[in-house]
């Protein structure tokens, strides 16, 4: 006859707390405040990275469309309407062809701040309206736009050239 042995072990306080692995909720809490520490502190400078971008993007399309205005003017040999209106935070390009309209809506956060230069007997809000005429000296017009976060940009069209330039905006 063989023999079956088999040993009860009783496992002592020692044993049972050598066994438990895992984090406790303390360990749990102090990780969690720590990681809502650096979310807290970084989002800031997230988000003004992110309306800055949003500034820089917007100002290259404002510079794009008043380029293929000026273009489009000079190659087609006719003439366009070119209206830019605050309120409604948008450029919209007209033509003489039938059902030509071409508009810019800004992104959400970026608004047109101001059409330069400034007429006085204009109304603050009110549409500036440009006409672009082949083989005339383009408007020596400016848009700038500004974000959430106060960033301005200035978007000119040279008249010498027909490019438009972007540069930014120090308020003093």
């Amino acid at each position: 006859m063989k023999r079956v042995g088999f040993s009860l072990r009783l496992c002592g306080k020692n044993d049972a707390a050598s066994n438990r692995r895992g984090v406790t909720l303390i360990e749990m809490m102090i990780v969690v405040a720590i990681i809502g520490l650096i979310a807290g502190v970084s989002f800031p400078a997230v988000s003004s990275g992110l309306d800055s971008v949003r500034l820089a993007s917007a100002s290259g399309a404002v510079a794009s469309f008043l380029n293929a205005a000026a273009v489009r003017t000079e190659r087609r040999q006719q003439p366009m309407e070119l209206v830019i209106s605050r309120k409604e935070n948008r450029i919209v390009l007209y033509s003489t062809d039938p059902g030509f309209e071409r508009e810019l809506t800004m992104p959400g956060g970026i608004r047109i701040e101001n059409v330069l230069p400034a007429i006085d007997s204009e109304d603050d809000q009110a549409d500036r309206r440009l006409v672009l005429m082949p083989g005339g000296t383009l408007p020596a017009i400016g848009v700038q736009l500004v974000n959430g976060h106060g960033s301005r940009r200035l978007i000119h069209l040279d008249p010498m050239t027909g490019f438009p330039h972007v540069e930014s905006v120090v308020q003093k």
